[in-house]
């Protein structure tokens, strides 16, 4: 004969835990946990995967699961998500009431009532706070900022998803330029889920031809306060400062900077904004160009100027000195001829002197001739041939 074990059965067992919870469990108890998983199936109800995780290692402490009902969808979850100007999502931490229960088939779950948006917000802004001061702690803070950002930005490396209106925006505002702007699309997930994560992957490719680039820029269309939790990631602020080029952010929200924006070398609001810097800069290196080539044509207009009147006073005073020489050269040619003319032979002649020449050749002295040597006497209207009969010396 068999020996029968006193026992129960399952769905007994499943009947006290039920039970049990019942009355340990009463009221509504307020719960934090964070979101693994979260669905809303074609019924409307919505259903939440929760978990607790150990913060040193990261290893799983809890998990239960949870439900909104649909009857209470819009006023959970809307409320939540107006309130804290979030989508309810994966990864996100949350404080919420909700009753326990218990069904013999499913197990124990949670059916959530209320969701506290300050905890949240909290929540995200203390992970917001450690991300700042650990780039601070590290040193890197400026460190993007502290890149030479070309007087032109001609070639912009662009993250961004291909679909987003962020991004036809950017090139609409660029295709209006009257400048020559080379892009080239990395594309990658801009909100969600590992969004850092994408955007990371984006700037290592970028990196890895930064020589064919002056700047890249990270670009999304607007969205909800949520939607730029990515944006406070350290894994995503930490590339930025350490990435080879600058970079510009235009993320698309008015109300809130992100970390990535603190970080980046030029933060600005939109994408739009981003192109119209972009063209704005260079708009202003032309004018630069402009004002530079306005100068120098003044300058040498000027120096040509200076130049011309020094030359007309050079050849004034050429001419000056020229006609003063010409006048002294005059004046000293004519005294010249004056004293030519006094010493001409036919004045001489006038005055009662005679030339006597022998063999040609004017005597200067008595020495010069002999006794009985034939001279030549030229007189004003003649010559007269004669032979030395006798000498006579003047006595000084």
């Amino acid at each position: 004969m068999l020996n029968t074990v006193q026992h129960i059965t399952l769905s007994q067992l499943q009947g006290r835990i039920s039970i049990a919870l019942a009355e340990a469990l009463p009221l509504p108890v307020w719960v934090s946990a964070e979101i693994a998983d979260i669905k809303i199936n074609a019924s409307g109800h919505c259903y939440i995967e929760l978990i607790e995780k150990n913060e040193k290692t990261g290893a799983t402490e809890a998990q239960a699961r949870a439900t909104i009902w649909r009857s209470q969808v819009m006023s959970t979850i809307g409320r939540f998500e107006q309130e804290s100007g979030q989508r309810l999502a994966k990864g996100m931490k949350i404080l919420f009431k909700a009753t326990v229960q218990h069904h013999a088939v499913y197990g124990m779950s949670l059916q959530i009532q209320q969701i506290d948006a300050l905890h949240t917000i909290g929540d995200m802004e203390r992970r917001r706070q450690q991300t700042i001061e650990q780039l601070q702690k590290e040193g890197v803070w400026e460190q993007n900022r502290s890149l030479p950002m070309p007087l032109v930005v001609q070639r912009v490396a662009v993250i961004s998803s291909a679909t987003a209106a962020g991004y036809r925006d950017f090139m609409k505002e660029l295709e209006r330029s009257a400048y020559r702007i080379k892009t080239e699309l990395f594309e990658a997930t801009m909100q969600g889920e590992r969004c850092d994560e994408s955007i990371v992957a984006a700037l290592y490719a970028v990196a890895e031809r930064k020589e064919e680039f002056d700047a890249v820029t990270i670009i999304r269309g607007g969205g909800s306060t949520g939607d730029l939790e990515c944006y406070n990631s350290y894994l995503l602020a930490f590339a930025v400062t350490q990435f080879p080029l600058p970079v510009l952010t235009g993320i698309g929200h008015d109300k809130d900077t992100s970390v990535t924006d603190m970080v980046a070398h030029t933060p600005l609001k939109t994408p739009t904004a981003v192109a119209a810097w972009i063209d704005g800069r260079a708009a202003d290196f032309d004018g630069a160009l402009e004002y530079c080539a306005i100068s120098l044509r003044d300058i040498c207009q000027q120096a040509t100027h200076s130049a011309a009147l020094r030359l007309e006073q050079f050849s004034a005073d050429v001419r000056h000195l020229a006609e003063r020489t010409l006048q002294g050269e005059k004046q000293r040619l004519d005294g010249i001829a004056t004293l030519v003319a006094n010493f001409a032979p036919e004045r001489i002649f006038r005055l009662g002197y005679a030339i006597a020449r022998k063999e040609g050749k004017a005597l200067q002295s008595v020495d010069s001739v002999s006794i009985g040597d034939g001279i030549e006497v030229a007189l004003a209207d003649g010559v007269v041939n004669a032979k030395v009969i006798k000498k006579l010396t003047i006595d000084n």
